[in-house]
């Protein structure tokens, strides 16, 4: 099963019960569709960019959520009740890509070695790079005249 986060975007108004509530009702479905939910995160009160408006008004300030869950690739679509909670100001379901967990997970990484980490352009395998720059550096600060023989820094007053 693939992993998903939900956001939502709660009024601000709402007490701990109606906030509990919201997450109860969506777990229980989470569980009912054979679904884990892994992670609940509460980010507090937010202010918003700009005010979004609904039947009672404009709402600049918000409470965001996160829930992540492992659940079928239908489930996403059977959320559409969060879209008449009156409660909600704004929801968003977001796939994990290139995420593998459970049993399809267990099975690729039994034919490996171990934990494999991707290596990318920006990191380099040898610390003799730094020992460079450091040679450059100190040519850099010695006055050099056009025929390569070094100058003292001497001011001329008059």
């Amino acid at each position: 099963m693939p992993l998903y986060d939900c956001l939502m975007l709660l009024k601000s108004r709402i007490d701990k019960g109606q906030l509990k509530d919201l997450v109860g009702k969506v777990a229980t479905h989470v569980y009912s569709r054979n679904g884990v939910l892994t992670d609940i995160k509460s980010f507090g009160a937010v202010q918003l960019g700009y005010g979004i408006k609904k039947l009672d008004g404009r709402h600049y300030q918000g409470q965001l959520m996160q829930m992540t869950m492992m659940v079928p690739p239908s489930f996403p679509k059977e959320l559409h009740y969060l879209s008449k909670e009156d409660r909600l100001l704004r929801w968003l379901v977001v796939k994990h890509r290139g995420v593998k967990y459970g049993i399809e997970f267990l099975n690729e990484e039994e034919g490996r070695g171990g934990l494999r980490f991707p290596t990318g352009s920006l990191t380099t395998r040898d610390g003799d790079d730094d020992d460079e720059d450091d040679e450059d550096e100190d040519e850099e600060d010695a006055d050099v005249d056009e025929f390569g023989e070094e100058q003292e820094n001497t001011v001329r007053v008059d």
